[in-house]
């Protein structure tokens, strides 16, 4: 028989349509998976995170074997495991005596790196082929920026729209504009509750991978109870279904809404699924717009979300790796600040932090303006540096990839590319949080006030931040209100905002 190929899949792989298995000869090839302590541990994973991944390669190991695919499978338990990729590839190649290895690009630089040396170790040609699970490839991307100084989503998303299709009238936008993000800032009304999410109970092997994680996981921030994660392409398309027809109808106008209480809203809850290969952006695109040409969800909804998946997504995916493997260590507005140690208990006192960091505790998740416009604003106006707060990101989120993570912290959230990804830091001072939620009025402190006992921190810090930053911003045109405020500003009071700051930052070093 001739010598199998070894076939790799990993953990955010688990994909029937992979392009490392596009020809698979079931008779013949070997499919390798690999569950690695390095994968769990190199930031320490919210044991939901591992729980999920462990979970779905097995799933995904059982359908392909029900397909009659050989399956070498290496647990994390195994003790012959040798905790890398790099050294179980090696362990397989020794067993299955491989003419070639087939793997699908990575969704990380590292392991990239990693990848491309198997070839010289192996002495076996290594084909490390496009993830075409995306809409754009990484080419498209890359011609789309040749020559940008800034690289706009919302042009990249528009020349998206134009490939694919998706919500266009012939060469024009669906109902005339590309973007009606301006429909889509409402705060949440008082009485409307937002419908609940499906669950997904753990079967037999995810209780047992629970265990597992339990067991060798046992100091990783974040509380695996509670676990409903889906583990299947099933389960996915059921999530799918089920945010399609509840919550996407008013998806679009409380997408940016903040609530005491309510974790979900009117969101997705899918990207895990997207980002480990349980759900496919295109299937995820198509469902959207057939319920807008259905009349079941309005245009504003319909838009804003296709928006997340067909811009932002495919957006920062090609910018990682235009801008790779340097981006992550840019440093624009020389933030050196260590990470408080509040964003791992969640006693900042500050009730829309410590909401969101409970919330990200216990779910493994918090939505996109949690993330961007509490835990990340505050970052940005306290100067923390960059690479604790990715690391953090990374760390603590179920959907978290470095490929989408890295773009959204570094740039979105921090500015710390100085203004490749965005066009102005976003930078809120508490104003922001109170109009768009209802955590302001049970906090200790005052979101009316900016200096003085129980002044909220979210005020201070972001004159403060305005004034260490205002010759930095001051030819940025989005920039021009602010700073036009702050240099209307009397002298005296700008000293008091930013003395309440220099305090409130040294104390939060002893916070716990």
């Amino acid at each position: 028989m001739p010598q199998p190929s070894l076939r790799l899949v990993l953990g955010d792989q688990c994909s029937a349509s992979l392009s490392a298995l596009e020809d698979l000869d079931p008779a013949r090839d070997v499919v390798l998976m690999m569950e690695v302590r390095g994968e769990c541990t190199y930031v320490p994973h919210h044991p939901q995170k591992i729980a999920l991944i462990l979970s779905a390669m097995r799933h995904f190991a059982r359908a392909l074997r029900a397909r009659g695919v050989r399956v070498d499978h290496v647990a994390l338990d195994d003790p012959a495991n040798t905790h890398s990729f790099s050294g179980e590839v090696a362990r397989a190649v020794a067993r299955h005596k491989p003419a070639r290895i087939v793997a699908t690009e990575p969704g990380e630089w590292r392991v990239r790196q990693e990848m491309e040396g198997w070839e010289a170790a192996h002495g076996l040609p290594v084909e490390i082929r496009d993830d075409t699970r995306f809409l754009a490839d990484l080419g498209f991307f890359r011609r789309w920026a040749q020559g940008k100084k800034q690289l706009r989503m919302e042009f990249f998303y528009r020349e998206m729209r134009r490939a694919t299709g998706f919500l266009m009238q012939g060469d024009k936008p669906e109902g005339g504009e590309w973007n009606y993000d301006a429909e889509n800032r409402k705060p949440l009304p008082k009485g409307l509750v937002p419908p609940t999410p499906p669950r997904f109970a753990p079967d037999e092997i995810t209780h047992e991978v629970m265990a597992l994680v339990t067991r060798e996981f046992p100091a990783h921030f974040g509380r695996l109870e509670g676990f409903n994660w889906p583990v299947t392409a099933a389960e996915a398309k059921r999530a799918l279904a089920s945010f399609i027809t509840d919550r996407l109808p008013r998806f679009g106008d409380y997408q940016d809404a903040l609530a005491e209480g309510e974790a979900t809203l009117f969101h997705s809850l899918i990207s895990t699924s997207l980002n480990i290969g349980l759900l496919l952006p295109g299937e995820v695109c198509a469902a959207a717009e057939e319920a807008y040409r259905q009349g079941r969800v309005p245009l504003n909804a319909a838009e804003g979300f296709i928006r997340q998946i067909l811009g932002w997504r495919e957006y920062v995916r090609g910018l990682y790796w235009f801008k790779m493997p340097g981006y992550g260590a840019t440093n624009a507005l020389d933030a050196r600040r260590p990470l408080p140690g509040f964003y791992w208990t969640g006693q900042s006192g500050m009730r829309c932090m410590d909401a969101a960091i409970g919330q990200t505790r216990d779910l493994a998740y918090a939505h996109h303006i949690q993330r961007l416009m509490v835990t990340g604003n505050f970052a940005l106006l306290a100067g923390i540096d960059p690479l604790q707060v990715q690391e953090w990101y990374l760390a603590v989120y179920a959907d978290a990839f470095e490929w989408v993570e890295l773009p959204n912290t570094h740039g979105m959230a921090l500015h710390a590319d100085g203004g490749i990804m965005a066009s102005k830091p976003y930078a809120a001072s508490g104003a922001y949080i109170n109009r768009m939620g209802n955590h302001c009025g049970r906090c200790r402190y005052d979101v009316k006030r900016a200096t003085g006992e129980g002044a909220c921190p979210f005020n201070f810090l972001y004159w403060d931040f305005i004034a260490r930053h205002a010759e930095d911003f001051a030819g940025n045109p989005r920039m021009a209100m602010p700073l036009n405020t702050f240099r209307k500003m009397a002298p005296e009071k700008i000293a008091a905002m930013r003395a309440e700051a220099a305090k409130f930052l040294n104390a939060t070093s002893s916070l716990p």
